[in-house]
């Protein structure tokens, strides 16, 4: 473990002629009794390790993934804020940073793991429901692409009319497939999910992120008594949901207020006594289960949680 500090790179640096790069998001969480927990973070090595195949990168071995994220943890305790007060966000990325004139595999790679405290993702704090644009014209991925890897790659290309979408007062972007553009896929950085009834739908893997925290809520979702289908979900059938919810690291689960599709819209979240959209019921008890299987206030069946 060293101190945070800038990285020195040749400038014929893979990652910075060709983008090998991929990284990972994940959270150590204090509990009440003061704890420092992980969530899942085997999933998050696994998820790495896929990615680096599809890149043609060395992956770091599970054992030293794990092992440098508890003791990043470690190192940094007492930034990890109080329990129900935000998370250590933690980032590992995987760098192709040997030198390399021609086209081809970095012939070393930089393995490094960087954390910092956060709070809620979007504007307006955690639970706050969101408002969403449906893009028509961009897309986030296509079959046989790499979105369903966290490679750096995937993520600026959407800056653009993300940032369009926030000047317009919105919280994000919706994008739908890139074959026949009316199937939704993913927002900018989470997964979503449509509720109708006892089921919930969420988009197939395949050309989206295999979200942890979408893997969570499907196996959370289940055991409650939903319900859950994985399969194309089109934008016309999500404005007619119960509810609709998105979900990731960063955002935990976030209630979906609003949805624009082109001179289309749909509002999901009722009014509460002060006049602010307050979120449905079932985002509500998916995220309070999960957060507390996270913090170690509810029970965990599922073996889910490490402590450090």
């Amino acid at each position: 473990v060293q101190p945070y500090r800038t990285l020195t790179l040749d400038p014929s640096a893979q990652v910075l002629n060709y983008g090998q790069s991929i990284f990972e998001g994940m959270k150590a969480h204090r509990t009440a009794e003061g704890r420092l927990v992980l969530f899942r973070p085997g999933e998050n090595a696994a998820r790495m390790a896929n990615g680096a195949s599809r890149m043609s990168m060395a992956p770091p071995p599970k054992d030293l993934f794990l092992r440098g994220v508890e003791e990043v943890v470690r190192a940094n305790a007492q930034f990890v804020p109080p329990n129900g007060k935000g998370s250590l966000y933690l980032r590992p990325l995987l760098l192709g940073t040997g030198a390399i004139l021609g086209l081809g595999p970095a012939p070393s790679y930089t393995f490094l793991i960087y954390c910092s405290p956060v709070g809620g993702y979007f504007k307006g704090g955690q639970l706050t429901p969101i408002r969403l644009k449906v893009e028509e014209t961009f897309h986030r991925a296509a079959p046989g692409g790499t979105g369903n890897t966290k490679c750096a790659g995937n993520y600026s290309p959407v800056l653009s009319v993300q940032l369009q979408a926030k000047e317009q007062g919105f919280s994000d972007v919706l994008y739908l497939d890139a074959v026949e553009n009316k199937y939704v896929e993913e927002v900018s950085s989470c997964n979503i999910f449509a509720v109708f009834g006892k089921k919930l739908v969420t988009p197939q893997l395949g050309t989206i992120l295999p979200g942890v925290t979408r893997k969570s809520i499907i196996d959370l979702a289940r055991s409650k008594g939903f319900e859950v289908e994985e399969r194309p979900l089109s934008i016309d059938e999500v404005l007619t949901a119960d509810e609709v919810f998105t979900c990731g690291t960063a955002v935990v689960v976030s209630p979906v207020g609003f949805i624009e599709h082109g001179g289309k819209s749909r509002t999901f979240c009722e009014d509460g006594p002060d006049g602010s959209p307050i979120p449905g019921p079932v985002a509500l008890d998916l995220y309070q289960s999960l957060t507390g299987i996270q913090q170690q206030s509810r029970e965990d069946p599922f073996g889910w949680v490490l402590e450090v």
